[in-house]
């Protein structure tokens, strides 16, 4: 790269502009790029969540992409420039939920260090994550739960991916709390667990005399005492 002048088709000199100078026009535009991009984000993501309380109220096969314009209070042209149809919206909403849930469960198990930490303190971190997370995503939640064969093709596949290693860290944790149980149980085990988790959007209401941190605890404790504790069948006593 030259830094004097350069000799111009006529004869004159025409000064190449300095590197300083390049390099803050260059800031300019990508902080001018970013503040454009970010009211988008911030569209795109209530978007989302209107979209997703929408399919979670109506059922996703029973709307259409006029009601979700009617709701949202977007024009069809302005929703179809961020998605291209219905299955796509279905697709974002639960790519980004199952994103954010992986996302924050394996942040708030690094508070809870993996070979130094105890294993059911880190399988409560877990619960107490989800349940709290799911609580305050209640319409995504039932989404989730009723339209996971709503996706077709490579879209089912991607969330597929995602929402199998959100199923592999807790069959992980699983395996540490209770080395002794097969494979085949710790899977039965995470079922289970997230069954009980998952089934709160039908009954629990988070405004309600339990907030979503005590529930959390309920429902570990539930858990832990019976699939942790009670390592041998124990006799049922009758009335």
């Amino acid at each position: 790269m030259r830094w004097h002048g350069r000799r111009g088709r006529c004869g004159e000199i025409k000064t190449v502009e300095p590197l300083n100078s390049r390099v803050a026009a260059s800031n300019l535009q990508f902080r001018t790029i970013v503040r454009t991009m970010r009211p988008y984000d911030e569209r795109l993501d209530q978007l989302l969540s209107r979209a997703a309380k929408v399919f979670a109220d109506q059922g996703y096969h029973s709307t259409t992409m006029r009601d979700l314009a009617a709701v949202t209070g977007m024009s069809l042209a302005g929703m179809y420039y961020y998605v291209r149809g219905k299955e796509e919206l279905l697709h974002r909403i639960q790519e980004r939920c199952f994103t954010r849930v992986l996302a924050g469960a394996e942040r708030a198990l690094e508070g809870v260090g993996r070979g130094h930490g105890d294993p059911v303190e880190r399988l409560q971190a877990f619960i107490r994550h989800h349940v709290t997370f799911f609580a305050a995503h209640m319409a995504e939640m039932k989404v989730l739960s009723h339209e996971a064969n709503s996706l077709t093709g490579e879209r089912q596949r991607k969330v597929n991916a995602i929402k199998r290693r959100y199923v592999d860290l807790l069959e992980g944790l699983l395996r540490d709390v209770a080395p002794d149980e097969t494979a085949v149980e710790r899977s039965a085990a995470a079922y289970a667990l997230f069954g009980m988790m998952n089934w709160i959007y039908n009954w629990y209401d988070p405004a309600g005399e339990i907030d979503p941190e005590r529930l959390a605890g309920l429902i570990a404790r539930v858990f832990i005492g019976g699939f942790v504790d009670a390592r041998s069948p124990s006799p049922v006593h009758g009335g």
